[in-house]
């Protein structure tokens, strides 16, 4: 099954390149043109240069040869033995303090036929095309994957409470006051008992699907070029790995905003929901989130409709059989999922957003905001928005295993990995 291993990972040397909090980012993939020139004017060494190049003409060679001027520079140094990486993140959400705390790791990639490591989600090239020339010029991961897995006895969280006991080697607390730790295991025999734990298990990607893909594109590349052979380092991409039943994992909604449609009315929308949904009108969304927190500890498959102004409708759909006339050629796990029954019952049959318009997002916006996902539309800018409660880890454990992907944007795994504590030198064994 799974097959991890210890690396030298490369790290900031801080006194010559500065605090950790400002070097380090967020993934790539959330970070906005104004936010990542904001990184750099906080200091030229920060990771953004790496993780999301947009300077010279190639960006990616411009990228590729910053690497090498810090690692000559000794900016960047790696690790003097092969290390294991306890990770750990706390954070606020939903009132509460929370932490999770992980695993990274050099894990060997597989191809999803293989049930070793499984996506959850369906992905878009675009961002595959970039990771992959990203690799191309550098040879590293400077981000993690994120990945789950399945422990029953809670064996490998509870060495890494055990190592890490101590004060971390390096913490930091950025600007949405998460406080990042990270403890560093070169001890043999810890890290020998820790890859022993993942030979029988499976791995569920829960954030990182392009640059999962991007890595099998890339072994692939290595070998078929002469780069490198089965067994090298381009086999092994860095991986955080979390416990599925970690007590502070946390996934949130992401909601989806139309735009642009031709025809929109809200009473045809409402006509054509009340064939599968019980409906229910508010003139305030002070009690949207209760209202459907309630519908999700019931199990009911439930959404807010959202008009503006206040004005939203409680749709919970009156029985599950209708998705399995909708959508016989996929598992239950797939049928039954909130997002399945939303795009299948209401954003195709009823608006006409069909599975290439979604994925070409023409009328669909995605926020996992839900200010964003009220105010959007109050201010015009959308026809309205449909507000979600969020995917059951456990759900998404169901799809991984039937080999099926949710729809793009089921989930969102909060905290984001950061992105610069840890990276993955892939010419470094």
């Amino acid at each position: 099954m799974a097959e991890i291993k210890a690396f030298r990972g490369m790290r900031y040397d801080t006194e010559k390149a500065g605090k950790l909090e400002e070097l380090c980012c967020p993934p790539y993939d959330i970070i906005s043109e104004k936010e990542r020139k904001a990184f750099i004017a906080q200091n030229k060494y920060n990771v953004i240069r790496l993780e999301l190049p947009r300077e010279g003409e190639d960006v990616y060679r411009t990228a590729g040869e910053v690497l090498d001027k810090w690692r000559e520079a000794g900016i960047l140094i790696h690790e003097e033995k092969p290390a294991l990486y306890i990770y750990e993140e706390e954070f606020n959400a939903y009132n509460q303090r929370k932490s999770i705390k992980g695993l990274i790791a050099r894990v060997k990639v597989e191809e999803f036929s293989k049930g070793v490591i499984l996506p959850h989600e369906f992905t878009l090239s675009k961002a595959k095309a970039d990771r992959f020339e990203l690799m191309k010029a550098t040879n590293c991961n400077f981000s993690q994957i994120y990945a789950l897995y399945m422990d029953e006895t809670h064996t490998t969280l509870d060495t890494l409470e055990e190592y890490s006991q101590g004060k971390p080697d390096a913490q930091f607390t950025d600007d949405d006051q998460i406080t990042h730790r990270l403890w560093i295991v070169t001890d043999e025999a810890v890290i020998a008992k820790l890859t022993a734990d993942f030979t029988d298990r499976k791995l569920y990607i829960a954030d990182g699907h392009h640059r999962y893909e991007t890595a099998l594109n890339y072994r692939n590349y290595c070998r078929e070029n002469g780069i490198s052979k089965e067994g090298d380092a381009q086999d092994y991409q860095m991986i955080y790995l979390m416990d599925m039943e970690h007590p502070g994992l946390v996934v949130f909604p992401t909601h989806r905003l139309v735009r642009g449609l031709k025809g929109f009315d809200r009473d045809v929308i409402l006509d054509g929901c009340e064939q599968y949904f019980d409906i229910k009108a508010f003139d305030s969304v002070s009690n949207m989130n209760v209202a459907l927190a309630e519908q999700y500890q019931k199990g009911n498959k439930a959404f807010a409709f959202y008009c503006g102004r206040g004005e939203w409708y409680l749709l919970v759909l009156r029985d599950l059989a209708v998705m399995d006339e909708a959508l016989p050629d996929l598992s239950e796990a797939s049928r039954q999922l909130d997002v399945s029954v939303l795009h299948t019952l209401i954003l195709e049959r009823i608006l006409g957003i069909d599975k290439k318009n979604m994925a070409e997002q023409r009328n669909l916006t995605y926020t996992k905001f839900f200010e964003e996902a009220i105010l959007g539309v109050d201010k015009g800018e959308f026809q309205c928005s449909f507000i979600l409660n969020p995917t059951r880890v456990t759900e998404i454990r169901d799809v991984a295993a039937e080999g099926e992907k949710m729809p793009q944007k089921s989930t969102y795994f909060y905290p984001k990995m950061i992105t610069g504590m840890v990276m993955n030198d892939i010419s470094v064994d």
